[in-house]
């Protein structure tokens, strides 16, 4: 939830290009700011950029965030706006901006993921979706030469309210856009992958955003001074959860006393889930999410299948590109890290898919082209406009795990196989090569052989494929594991091992579909990987031990994946049991690890079986 996704200043955009923004906003739009009254009486601060043109009437864009709508002042115009807003100024809506309830210069209380209200009964009964709708209503009465269409987007955070837009929306909202869309917190987004913490994620997120506001302002929230650059350092000084209110946040930060004192799927969490709202919706709905977002993956697949699923009939698509958190909204997206996607994807994104949405249904464009799902393959990296996400023709194809570090379509023989490695919370295995605090958001596909090389990371992998083989849809690991103790953690990653002859040839550049920036001999890309919290193997309501050294099924899935592992590459597979600081240390014992103390961790050695009876594999979704 990265605050730079705003839709107003885009902090990495070149001086020039914000010069250019902030001179076209003045010479073109008229801004105002109003305090919108909601049905209970809360008033909810709003910038309205309206077109000097008045020709026209002009639709409406509506974007809701915690963030802030600074600059505030009618004088004072954004220093750069996203690649999208930008379009869409350029064409002549109507850009409204609001600081949601309690955020920033809005009045009311702020709530994390305010829980939906199904049955309001009184004018008290307020949530987002009452909100936006509040909101849509005064817009089409009080802003000039609008022509009665909003459509409403956003992206993280900002995309949770584009969601709620879409729930008992307002008759105007023709168009939704939730974009990496916080969807259900506990599963999948943001701060929980399987049950296990995004350690980062929540703690420096929250660390500055979660402090209480006494009443409306417009500075920005504290900044966290970690004292070190070093993230891994920081956080094994930190040591147990149990150490983050006596030493940083001292019982103020709400949300973090919330995650705390619910470590496992109950009502609390069901209450904040997003899936089972996104039902008759009327609007249309564009869901757009990156294949290496670590942060709102999650959200942006599932809240588009739940949509997909409740909601016959209704114009709902799917966008995956080949990007980071939010990076659609910034830049060209032709590269993440040292890899090269060949065209520039953000534009394509902007100028063909979401710009001809929003026109098609707020100003009576042409129909955009027919597709269900718009998305980006990497390894031949080319977008692909398909009928079904995720492909009706895949197969489910098993990819074994086998003696000496080898990874087969073949299942093992007979006869007891294992490997093991000692797993110790007091060195936890980096999930990134690099010295840093928060994380780079090509770590997503990075280079992967600092963590082959460590003792605690079972390694398998195949031959050089003698054919391409891609997949599409969710990868499954099925393992047989145990633990000497009564919980671990079960990390999973799913890697395409270049050939090692690129390394030698050095002429494969940025120039088209399937090339790479620089050469790249036996890189290990990371295409996909994630955590289960051994505990949670069964439900996440209901998590029980392990028995120690006991041969124990466990079964997740991880994220979808749209991937060609190219003739000649391999596939590789690694295990482990730390992923630090990303995710937050298991102390191989069964116990709340939020109210857990240093002494509680301890170094426990983990079994993965790879026989005919205890055949651990990935199930990976095969395109023909």
């Amino acid at each position: 939830m990265k605050r730079i996704i705003l839709g107003f200043a885009v902090l990495a955009l070149p001086l020039t290009v914000r010069a250019q923004d902030a001179d076209f906003i003045r010479a073109n739009f008229t801004k105002s700011e109003v305090l919108i009254p909601m049905r209970d009486g809360v008033r909810l601060f709003t910038s309205i950029f309206t077109p000097r043109d008045t020709s026209t009437r002009h639709p409406i864009i509506l974007m809701r965030t915690p963030y802030s709508v600074a600059p505030y002042g009618r004088d004072s115009v954004p220093q750069g706006v996203d690649n999208q807003v930008r379009a869409y100024m350029h064409q002549g809506y109507i850009i409204v901006r609001q600081d949601v309830r309690g955020r920033y210069m809005s009045e009311g209380e702020f709530a994390d993921v305010r829980p939906v209200i199904v049955a309001p009964k009184s004018k008290r009964d307020i949530d987002e979706s009452t909100d936006t709708y509040d909101t849509a209503e005064w817009l089409i009465h009080n802003v000039p030469f609008n022509n009665g269409n909003i459509g409403v987007r956003g992206t993280s955070y900002p995309g949770f309210y584009s969601s709620m837009a879409a729930i008992s929306a307002h008759p105007a909202i023709k168009a939704v856009s939730p974009q990496a869309p916080v969807t259900e917190w506990m599963s999948g987004d943001d701060f929980f992958h399987h049950g296990a913490l995004l350690l980062p994620h929540a703690f420096d997120f929250y660390s500055s955003f979660g402090w209480p506001r006494p009443s409306p302002k417009s500075t920005p929230d504290p900044r966290f001074d970690h004292g070190t650059p070093d993230g891994y350092a920081f956080f094994m000084k930190l040591g147990a959860l149990s150490n983050v209110n006596p030493r940083y946040f001292h019982n103020h930060v709400a949300f973090w006393d919330s995650l705390s004192s619910h470590p496992q799927w109950d009502s609390f969490w069901a209450a904040r889930s997003a899936r089972p709202h996104l039902k008759n919706l009327k609007a249309a709905m564009l869901w757009v999410g990156g294949w290496f977002d670590t942060e709102n993956q999650w959200g942006a697949l599932n809240a588009y299948a739940a949509a997909e699923k409740q909601n016959p009939g209704l114009v709902n698509r799917l966008v995956m590109g080949p990007w980071s958190h939010g990076q659609w909204n910034r830049g060209s997206g032709d590269t993440l890290g040292v890899l090269a996607w060949g065209s520039k994807t953000d534009d394509f994104f902007t100028d063909s898919i979401e710009v001809p949405f929003f026109n098609h249904y707020l100003k009576n464009g042409p129909a955009p082209r027919t597709y269900e799902a718009a998305m980006f393959e990497t390894g031949t990296n080319q977008w692909r406009f398909l009928d079904k996400w995720p492909p009706a023709n895949t197969t489910n194809t098993n990819l074994y795990l086998q003696a000496g570090g080898l990874l087969g379509f073949t299942a093992p023989p007979a006869g007891a196989s294992f490997d093991e490695y000692v797993s110790d919370p007091a060195k936890p295995v980096p999930y990134t090569a690099e010295t840093r605090h928060w994380y780079n958001p090509a770590f997503m596909d990075e280079d992967q052989r600092f963590a082959s090389e460590r003792p605690d990371v079972l390694v398998y992998e195949t031959a050089p494929l003698t054919r391409d083989i891609t997949i599409a849809g969710p990868i499954v690991a099925d393992f047989v594991v145990s633990t000497s103790g009564t919980d671990c953690d079960w990390i999973v990653k799913l890697i395409d091992v270049f050939p090692d002859t690129l390394m030698s040839s050095g002429t494969r550049t940025q120039s088209g579909p399937g090339s790479w920036a620089r050469p790249l001999g036996g890189y290990e890309m990371l295409v996909r990987g994630d955590v289960l919290r051994g505990k949670f193997r069964d439900s996440m309501s209901a998590p029980k031990p392990f028995v120690p050294r006991a041969a124990t099924p466990v079964r997740f899935t991880l994220n979808d994946a749209f991937h060609t592992f190219r003739t000649g590459h391999r596939i590789m597979v690694q295990v482990q049991s730390t992923w630090f600081p990303m995710i937050d240390r298991n102390p191989g014992t069964f116990m709340d690890i939020f109210q857990a103390k240093d002494a509680d961790f301890h170094r426990t050695t983990q079994r993965v079986f790879h026989s005919a009876d205890r055949a651990s594999h990935v199930v990976l979704p095969v395109m023909p």
